[in-house]
């Protein structure tokens, strides 16, 4: 399993995808994952097994739902999908942080990632499963959860929009130097990829390279449960 996810990725026409991250700060890649590999992540999360602890959102006005983040060693499936996806993003990642002056640069391996994240007391993995239902969503938001952390992560939805769930889009702001809020709607099937911008990416202006700034969040689910799993590489201090 773990190991077509691998080849799956590698097998991807990467110049696109990458040129859309450049552009617009996120990337669609459509059928990514099988409906049975959803329905058997869906099927874990119910299990409740090889996860650390539950979430439930509403008490920190978080939103309404609830979430589960995995324990390490993360399962095998896991591990290898936030290996060989970081591989293809460093590149990205690293002509931001250039693009921007900003010195930070992005080991090769993901493993030199998680190092960094130890010796800054970030040691709790951060990926995760959410789970909404009728009347949930999540609050515009930036998942950093410390010093270190990678400019790109990725949602998979794990059931099917207007099928299992009506409402629940995705959304992404931007906000440029003027201050004004952009709204992105992007509405993933069901094994689609969205890799996405966690906190900024550059654009550029008449004067060069500028922040713009990302959050993202879902709008309410208005029948049914929506789950969707979410990869971050960089890790959480709790």
């Amino acid at each position: 399993m773990s190991l077509s996810i691998k080849h799956k990725i590698q097998g991807l026409n990467w110049q696109p995808i990458l040129s859309e991250l450049n552009h617009h700060g996120y990337a669609l890649i459509p059928s990514f994952m099988s409906k049975m590999l959803c329905e058997h992540l869906i099927k874990g999360y119910l299990s409740n097994q090889g996860y650390r602890k539950k979430v439930e959102m509403q008490p920190s006005n978080f939103g309404f739902g609830e979430y589960k983040n995995w324990d390490y060693p993360l399962p095998e499936l896991i591990q290898t999908l936030r290996e060989t996806l970081y591989q293809k993003l460093v590149p990205v990642a690293n002509t931001w942080m250039q693009s921007l002056d900003i010195n930070t640069r992005f080991p090769d391996l993901l493993p030199s990632l998680q190092a960094q994240c130890v010796a800054n007391g970030q040691l709790i993995p951060s990926s995760l499963i959410l789970k909404y239902p009728e009347g949930g969503y999540i609050n515009l938001h930036q998942d950093i959860y410390g010093k270190v952390y990678f400019p790109l992560q990725a949602i998979i939805p794990l059931n099917q929009k207007d099928e299992d769930y009506l409402g629940g889009t995705f959304v992404l702001t931007k906000q440029g130097m003027s201050g004004q809020t952009k709204a992105i709607e992007l509405a993933p099937k069901r094994g689609d990829m969205l890799i996405f911008t966690t906190n900024f990416k550059p654009e550029i202006g008449g004067k060069g390279y500028y922040k713009v700034k990302v959050k993202h969040g879902v709008k309410e689910v208005l029948g049914g449960e929506r789950y969707a799993m979410g990869i971050i590489f960089h890790d959480a201090t709790h």
